[in-house]
């Protein structure tokens, strides 16, 4: 009976004897998937660029947009090959990579300047640029064609400065409703030394004297406040906005200084100057507009990553702020509104 006993375990301590002199399975890919290293991949600084080390050797694909995983890496030492690890590129860190881009090139935030632009009114928003590119094709550019060719370049700077000058006192009252009272008192200096000195703004003494411009607008004020995310739309006439700096707009109009001109020839008169001179400003970019595959597209990222720059350069500190863009949107002053305020 001890022999009957005995020899199911000595069966049993052989089987187990025979399988551990085989080599311990593994779950990586079989041989047949396994492909001869390319030059890249024996050099491991190839896969540096991506932060990607595969643990395992896998097949190559067909798909060239993930290089990451189209070639094997030796796995490093001290890694388990029971569990291969993948990282293909996603389209997270293509944004991130998109993100450093715009921050190398224009120095601002790529959390928000490269964002996608929030866009849930997109077929209406394309019916209004279409009506919009007409009036500007049909009525607009031609007017500030004309007006670069008739009116000297010394002369159409005055007519830029002047109406720059003219909005002083909606930027120092939102720099003073955002907290910033340095700001407000630099632009001032700025609009009294220039309505002085500069004979009514047509003339930039405070630039020589190294006294900075900014533009202020109560849209940038709610962006400074907290409503940093706002739908895009645009406008008739107006053109691209966000709901935000639609309610600036209304914030805006009560403090411009045209709009208590109670003369109408007068009025309207300077308004349709400021119009053509605002246009002229942007004839520079006309080309660009022309030839892009999607023009509405190309209109509402740009004017979406200025304006996000903008309400980010007026969070940061005094030394780190950046200098504004001189291109604006058409100021709410420069159309012929009723007077509301009467």
């Amino acid at each position: 009976m001890n022999v009957v006993r005995t020899f199911p375990l000595i069966v049993l301590a052989t089987a187990l004897t025979a399988c551990a002199g085989k080599p311990a399975r593994s779950d990586a890919p079989v041989a047949s998937t396994v492909v001869a290293p390319s030059p890249a991949a024996e050099a491991p600084a190839a896969t540096a660029d991506t932060g990607v080390v595969d643990a395992a050797p896998v097949a190559p694909v067909a798909n060239p947009s993930a290089p990451a995983t189209s070639s094997p890496t030796a796995a490093p030492q001290g890694a388990e090959a029971t569990a291969p690890k993948t990282a293909p590129k996603t389209a997270a860190s293509t944004a991130a990579a998109g993100d450093d881009d715009f921050d190398a090139l224009y120095g601002g935030t790529g959390n928000t300047g490269s964002a996608a632009a929030y866009d849930p009114w997109e077929p209406f928003n394309r019916k209004v640029h279409k009506f919009n590119n007409a009036v500007d094709r049909g009525v607009a550019r031609p007017l500030a064609t004309a007006y670069t060719h008739v009116v000297p370049r010394f002369a159409r700077t005055g007519v830029s400065n002047f109406f720059s000058n003219l909005r002083a006192p909606v930027t120092i009252t939102n720099q003073l409703l955002q907290g910033r009272g340095a700001d407000a008192w630099d632009s001032l200096g700025r609009f009294l030394m220039n309505s002085t000195l500069g004979i009514g703004g047509l003339f930039d003494p405070a630039s020589k004297a190294m006294v900075p411009r900014r533009n202020e607008d109560f849209g940038q004020t709610l962006g400074a406040w907290g409503w940093r995310r706002s739908r895009y739309v645009e406008l008739p006439f107006f053109g691209p906005r966000t709901v935000r700096d639609v309610f600036g707009l209304a914030g805006d109009i009560p403090l411009s200084p045209m709009r208590r001109i109670e003369e109408d020839k007068i009025r309207i008169g300077l308004q349709g100057l400021q119009l053509v001179d605002t246009r002229a400003q942007l004839l520079a970019i006309d080309d660009l507009r022309d030839t892009a595959v999607d023009e509405y597209a190309l209109v509402r990222d740009a004017w979406m990553q200025r304006r996000n720059y903008q309400i980010e350069n007026d969070l940061r500190s005094k030394r780190d702020r950046g200098h504004d863009d001189a291109n604006s949107p058409i100021p709410v002053d420069a159309m012929p509104m009723p007077q509301w305020t009467h």
